[in-house]
């Protein structure tokens, strides 16, 4: 059962990732606009002052100009560290200073804070391959977030940034996987429970 749904979960990878790639420069440009909009008018209406972010890859939603906008306007912001034992650590970072970390994923270059940073913040927006109506994330497969969200005991709301194409009726879900509050799409802001 658990093998089915792990190749279940990589064809379901496989078949994200490929979209992403073959999106055009212009569908990449009015995604990420618009994102960046939705993701202002988000951290706007919750008065948000501090955030967990991460720098996004080419073929991901395209964050990073609302992370200049959180710096200009003195919201603090976290970004992940990946960590050898699987977990994340966090730096404050403003996205300006970046490195290649485990796996090729950017990274902030900046003073390390541990895990437990991430416990203050008022959200934390989390990197998703898709997001079922149900709230169940399903990451890229290697688990730095599940572990890290599946160890909070009173964590902050997590948000899950997808394109619009991948909240899906359902995902493949594993005991392991940890589900999220909510998404945030180029086009919309979904709350699952509050």
């Amino acid at each position: 059962m658990i093998a089915d749904l792990g190749n279940e979960k990589r064809a379901l990878r496989a078949e994200l990732r490929q979209r992403r790639r073959t999106r055009t420069t212009t569908e990449r440009e009015a995604d990420t606009d618009s994102l960046t909009a939705t993701l202002q008018r988000f951290a706007e209406e919750r008065q948000v002052r501090s955030i967990a972010l991460y720098l996004s890859a080419p073929d991901e939603p395209n964050v990073r100009p609302f992370l200049n906008w959180a710096c200009a306007e003195g919201i603090r912001v976290l970004l992940p560290v990946t960590r050898e034992d699987g977990l994340l650590d966090w730096a404050v970072g403003d996205g300006e200073t970046e490195r290649e970390g485990v796996y090729g994923v950017p990274e902030v270059v900046g003073e390390v804070l541990s895990p437990l940073a991430i416990n203050d913040v008022d959200v934390i927006f989390a990197p998703a391959a898709a997001v079922g109506h149900d709230g169940v994330r399903m990451g890229w497969g290697r688990g730095y977030y599940d572990k890290t969200l599946g160890s909070m005991a009173n964590r902050p709301p997590v948000y899950a940034v997808i394109f619009d194409a991948e909240y899906l009726d359902q995902v493949p879900r594993e005991p392991h996987d940890e589900p999220v509050d909510g998404i945030i799409t180029p086009s919309r802001i979904i709350t699952f429970r509050s």
